[in-house]
């Protein structure tokens, strides 16, 4: 680890609540947030990667048979009812039909 003369800062925007969440996290793990984050980018540099797995996020099974019945839908338009404004619709929610 680098000596306090041979430091430089960093600025990180972060969302307020993770921040929090993990300022309480790396307190009670008897760290704090430069502490982690200087652990994190040794580790980094270290292995020559992140050191966790990143990858993308798969869709559910109930969001794949929603897409696949959205799809379905612009395919075929005209076998469901269509509404030109919101007050349309509402209308027809209102109906007793």
């Amino acid at each position: 680890m680098s000596s306090i003369s041979n430091t430089t800062n960093l600025n990180v925007r972060v969302d307020s609540t993770l921040k929090e969440e993990s300022d309480m996290l790396f307190k009670n793990l008897g760290l704090n947030m430069s502490t982690a984050i200087n652990m994190f980018l040794t580790k980094c540099v270290k292995t020559s990667s992140i050191p966790f797995k990143i990858e993308e996020p798969k869709p559910s099974k109930e969001l794949k048979k929603a897409l696949k019945e959205v799809d379905y839908m612009m395919k075929h338009p005209d076998k469901y009812k269509s509404y030109n404004s919101v007050e349309e619709l509402f209308e027809d929610l209102d109906s007793d039909d």
